[in-house]
């Protein structure tokens, strides 16, 4: 099959899925969804794969969330409840398929990986980064759910503060709070994952699939889907309440994504920190 939003391809047991919309920064489109759920389906019936690499084209971003530009957001505030809920169950389904693969899957994150992109991967195996990565919260400054909240279960209660305030974190901190296994030069990133990638490769395909069922099993014994799932309800009703962020909206409407970005950034830029922000590179949550 031909994608047009993702690449696909296989060398020597490990399959790799490449986010491929460099232009916007790899944003997370419905089309992006639905290919790259086919692609790491396809991978998963391989007999001849056991591993699957997801990382994003260009080199600026993983992924800079959910694209909110996309065509199927537009009058998405004006749809029916179900109607967003819905939208709401295809992206969460999105979100979820990396933890309901049969075989490991590993993020090679190099770049932004910000608000949907980092609810993505909380869901992926094993984690690495480029040295220059960033992350954030998006969510929590757009006055948004946050709609597959894994991230309690990858680092624990430190994620509090990083929900709580949707500050920027780089790659560092990524790793001193759990969120990815390594970091590495970001010239390096590529040949140093695909090395690991190829090691794991190498264990027996029973192997690793049984592994990766039990600790899923360990997972779910201790409530890991009901507790994501009463989370993407707690993202609809959030979504659906009303705040001082409608204004962020309106001005989106009316006056275009920048003017809107500035908006929603004056809110904090007189309370950040060097550490605790990071300019927006796009609309997307």
């Amino acid at each position: 099959m031909t994608y047009s939003t993702i690449l696909y391809q296989v060398d020597d047991r490990v399959a790799r899925i490449t986010l491929n919309r460099p232009k916007k920064m790899n944003a997370i489109s419905l089309k992006l969804c639905a290919e790259f759920q086919h692609a790491l389906e396809v991978a998963d019936r391989d007999p001849e794969v056991r591993v699957v690499v997801v990382t994003g084209a260009g080199g600026r971003a993983f992924a800079a969330g959910f694209d909110l530009t996309d065509e199927d957001e537009k009058g998405l505030e004006e749809r029916t409840l179900e109607d967003k809920k819905e939208r709401k169950d295809r992206d969460f389904k999105f979100n979820y398929s990396p933890f309901n693969c049969s075989k490991p899957v590993i993020a090679m994150i190099n770049g932004y990986c910000l608000g949907g992109a980092l609810e993505f991967i909380t869901m992926f195996d094993i984690r690495y980064c480029s040295d220059d990565a960033c992350f954030a919260v998006t969510e929590t400054r757009f006055a948004v759910g946050i709609l597959t909240l894994g991230m309690p279960w990858v680092i624990g209660q430190r994620c509090r503060e990083l929900i709580f305030t949707g500050d920027t974190f780089g790659a560092m901190e990524a790793y001193r709070l759990g969120l990815v296994s390594r970091v590495f030069p970001k010239e390096r990133l590529d040949e140093e994952v695909m090395r690991i990638a190829k090691r794991i490769s190498r264990v027996a395909m029973p192997t690793l699939k049984w592994n990766k069922r039990a600790l899923n099993n360990t997972l779910l014994a201790a409530g890991f889907d009901s507790a994501l799932r009463q989370g993407a309800d707690a993202c609809l009703l959030m979504n659906n309440s009303e705040s001082e962020f409608r204004r962020f909206h309106e001005v989106l409407r009316y006056q275009g994504v920048k003017a809107a970005i500035k908006w929603q950034q004056s809110t904090f830029q007189p309370f950040e920190s060097d550490s605790s922000h990071a300019e927006s590179p796009s609309l997307n949550g």
